[in-house]
């Protein structure tokens, strides 16, 4: 069994929580082009390393953010939504 660590439940079965999709940053609405919202779209990196994406637990419908290594499937640390904009 696959365990992921929620940041407000604990550690907890992977089949109680959603993939969201990994975080991504949106175009500006009023400059972006026709093929630059194409792009965003269609059109995944999908490079080979660690990224961010977004999960929620199902049972509390709590969202939260996990890097994750894409190459060897593990999760490197979990954490709070707001966590991210204080990096920034």
């Amino acid at each position: 069994m696959k365990i992921l660590r929620c940041p407000m439940n604990g550690p907890r079965n992977i089949q109680e929580f959603q993939y969201l999709g990994p975080v991504r940053h949106a175009p500006d609405p009023e400059a972006a082009s026709d093929a630059e919202w194409a792009a965003y779209i269609f059109h995944a990196e999908n490079r080979p390393g660690v990224i961010t994406e977004w999960w929620r637990h199902t049972a509390s419908n709590y969202v939260f953010l996990a890097e994750r290594n894409i190459v060897t499937n593990t999760v490197v640390r979990t954490f709070d939504a707001w966590e991210m904009e204080q990096m920034r």
